[in-house]
């Protein structure tokens, strides 16, 4: 099977370069960009060598997985270019949702009764499956040979294999008994990215794309630690603000916003060590 963009998405005159393997996805895009593309471009693959993540991370993307970049321009300015992690986040947790809904929609692993919903969105750029890392979300951006702002919207997601090099629990789809392929995945993803970025609509909209990510949030309510340059805070996740901050309620009572960190939620959170 062959990567497609789903029929909508089509129609909204997004375009599609695939690849059997590639270096990086977003390289690819933004390179695209510098030679003056003017977006709505999927960059795809299923195998890629030299992916990134955040803060300079590798990120594997084994064949079978998928890795999948998307090139858009827009006038918005940075701050409302930022919360297109969000765009994305919801996104893929709705396009997940279509394209496994067997594993999404399964029973709960901890014994309740009733359906668990498995799928939950990371602060600030991850989709968690069972609690453990199943896709991430990488920005990029730089200015347009027009003017406007380029962003590449990078997403890895774990559909047949899941890295085991890491340092935190990851999964992916197939480990926990998904028959789909990323060929499969993408499509609903290519969907469901135009409801997302309708809903966004060049930033005005993050009061809407910002009440659907807290409905998915992962730990919203709980115990959070965020580390910082060496530097933890421990309290209570609250809420994200209207630029997309994560707001903590301190151990102390006060209210902190935090722009970027590591983030643990639950019995990490609580540790001290």
């Amino acid at each position: 099977m062959a990567f497609t963009l789903g029929p909508d998405a089509r129609s909204a005159g997004y375009r599609l370069a695939a690849f059997d393997e590639i270096g990086s996805t977003n390289a690819e895009a933004l390179a695209r960009a510098r030679a003056g593309d003017g977006g709505r471009l999927w960059v795809v693959s299923d195998r890629q060598t030299a992916g990134r993540g955040r803060r300079g991370n590798a990120w594997s993307t084994e064949r079978g997985n998928l890795a999948a970049s998307l090139l858009t321009l827009t006038t918005a300015d940075a701050p409302a270019v930022a919360t297109l992690g969000f765009v994305a986040g919801i996104a893929l947790d709705a396009a997940l949702r279509r394209a496994a809904p067997e594993v999404v929609a399964s029973i709960a692993l901890d014994g309740a009764t009733g359906s668990g919903d498995r799928i939950a969105l990371k602060w600030p750029n991850d989709v968690l499956l069972d609690g453990a890392k199943l896709a991430g979300i990488l920005l990029e951006a730089e200015r347009a040979p027009d003017g406007r702002m380029a962003v590449v919207v990078g997403i890895g997601v774990n559909v047949r294999h899941a890295p085991t090099d890491l340092p935190y629990p990851a999964a992916s789809l197939a480990g926990l008994g998904a028959a789909v392929d990323a060929e499969a995945v993408f499509a609903a993803l290519s969907e469901c990215w135009c409801d997302a970025a309708a809903a966004w609509d060049d930033g005005r909209g993050f009061p809407t794309v910002r009440a659907r990510w807290l409905a998915r949030a992962s730990g919203l309510g709980g115990v959070v630690a965020v580390r910082i340059d060496g530097e933890v805070t421990r309290g209570v996740f609250e809420t994200i603000d209207e630029t997309g901050r994560l707001v903590v309620r301190t151990e102390s009572g006060a209210r902190r916003t935090i722009t970027a960190g590591e983030v643990h939620f639950g019995a990490a959170g609580t540790a001290r060590t």
